[in-house]
């Protein structure tokens, strides 16, 4: 594409878009713009790294001291659960204590040799998430060693979020206390539902009273921030439920919340139960519109202070700082089997299999299973799915991105004469007739149904300007 064919260019044609990009012209936008959604996340178009190429790449990205550094967040992963819910695509590896064990100690060997690496130590990170799995299936003993660890060879900004996942089930106050004692400042759980048929249904662990109780005397410690994570349209949770869920958060005391709709069912246990009869369907698309709606309502009267689509804080102390970076360009230096992350316009996905990480480890590798060079626009991409998450976008913050993709010459200057958000002007006065957002020429703002969709629509403008920017064009 050369400056007179850039020239030429004046603004997306939405007629002939199918519905996937556009939605559904309907009274009900909120239950039927689009059939469901579409996956959990947003993305853009990403090339393999050839396997030969992979430690070389890796190796010459960490050794190198950038020339400059924006935001940056650590993810290590835990990649042991004692019990498979039913609705999980990311289970591993069942909780051996003996397993855990091995893998901690390599996990060790990483962290220290990543932490070495110039790249490391050129910028601090502003947050740091230890995710799974279930990262509390750790002994205290390894928690606090996991956090010192963290805090003695990474560097880290003042205010750092460290965030440590988890079930409430077997989370002693031993384990809290050595979770403080580690630096861990922020608690993540997986709540799901307080319902007990719910949970039981789910094989989630442990009855309503008792997970509510103890959230209950976490929260009241006023220790740290404790969050939790509600899922809606599981089976058995209908409308009456919800409500109740949500009621109870209130009643939990909990810093923060994440309300998170169930999504396709792949090839989760759940599939099979409902196909055999041994569950009932889950909610269907409308109905877990209408909990979305439901929620937010529950939130506004209740003054919670709303953070994106999805999350709520009670109070100035929960921030949600690695949720909101991770959706942004913001670098993600992974650690641990099954880990993903990005650094340096490369995608990174570390071996899921123990034996196979724990090997590489050993020999002093990058535990790579795979590798992926980002899309030349994929600050762009990352600065979309932020702002659908956030709920609103910003013309001017998509001049900055584009800008950022020439500063570190991703793509020529000359794409600097397009202006991304007038360019699509006509999709999104498209998607404001079908009141799905809020259009002026600064700003999109979405609607109760944009933002039940918002993946969806940030998946949709991705796949737009992947056509009017094409890869190979950019190259």
């Amino acid at each position: 594409m050369n400056k007179e064919q850039l020239r030429s260019i004046e603004k997306v044609h939405v007629e002939g878009m199918g519905v996937e990009i556009v939605g559904e012209n309907t009274p009900d936008p909120l239950r039927f713009a689009f059939r469901q959604k579409r996956s959990a996340h947003a993305g853009g178009m990403t090339s393999m790294v050839a396997e030969g190429e992979q430690q070389p790449i890796a190796q010459a990205i960490l050794s190198t001291t950038p020339s400059q550094s924006g935001k940056r967040c650590l993810y290590v992963h835990i990649p042991f659960c004692r019990v498979r819910c039913t609705y999980c695509n990311f289970f591993q590896y069942a909780s051996s204590q003996s397993l855990i064990d091995d893998y901690f100690a390599a996990l060790m060997v990483e962290l220290e040799l990543k932490a070495r690496q110039a790249w490391t130590q050129a910028a601090p990170f502003h947050a740091v998430y230890i995710g799974g799995g279930t990262p509390t299936d750790l002994t205290a003993a390894q928690i606090k060693r996991l956090g010192q660890m963290i805090r003695q060879h990474f560097p880290l900004t003042t205010d750092c979020e460290l965030t440590l996942e988890g079930r409430i089930n077997r989370f002693t106050d031993e384990m809290f206390d050595s979770a403080l004692e580690g630096g861990f400042n922020r608690f993540s759980f997986g709540v799901q539902s307080f319902d007990t048929q719910v949970r039981r249904k789910a094989k989630r662990l442990d009855d309503k009273d008792v997970v509510l109780e103890r959230i209950q005397a976490l929260s009241s410690s006023e220790s740290a921030p404790i969050v939790i994570d509600l899922l809606y349209g599981l089976p058995y949770q209908d409308l009456t439920v919800w409500q109740q869920d949500l009621n109870d958060f209130l009643d939990s005391g909990a810093h923060g919340v994440d309300l998170y709709q169930l999504i396709e069912m792949g090839g989760t246990p759940m599939k099979g139960l409902v196909e055999n009869g041994r569950l009932p369907e889950p909610a269907d698309t409308p109905t877990k519109a209408t909990m979305f709606e439901n929620g937010v309502n529950f939130m506004a009267k209740h003054h919670m202070r709303r953070l994106s689509v999805n999350h709520w804080a009670r109070d100035n102390r929960e921030r949600s700082v690695y949720n909101s970076l991770a959706k942004t360009s913001a670098e993600v230096l992974p650690l641990g089997a099954g880990a993903g992350g990005n650094v340096s316009g490369y995608g990174f996905m570390q071996h899921r299999n123990l034996d196979t990480y724990m090997a590489s480890v050993s020999k002093g590798e990058m535990p790579l299973m795979m590798m992926t060079k980002s899309a030349p626009l994929a600050a762009l991409h990352a600065e979309i799915k932020a702002s659908f998450d956030r709920g609103v976008l910003s013309a001017s913050l998509l001049r900055k991105a584009l800008a950022q993709q020439v500063m570190v010459n991703q793509i020529p200057a000359m794409y600097m004469s397009i202006d991304v958000y007038d360019y699509c002007l006509p999709l999104f006065q498209k998607w404001e007739s079908h009141g799905l957002v809020d259009v002026d020429n600064e700003y999109l703002s979405l609607t109760l149904a944009g933002q039940f969709w918002s993946v969806s629509l940030a998946q949709a403008m991705i796949e737009v300007l992947q056509q009017f920017l094409p890869a190979q064009a950019a190259a």
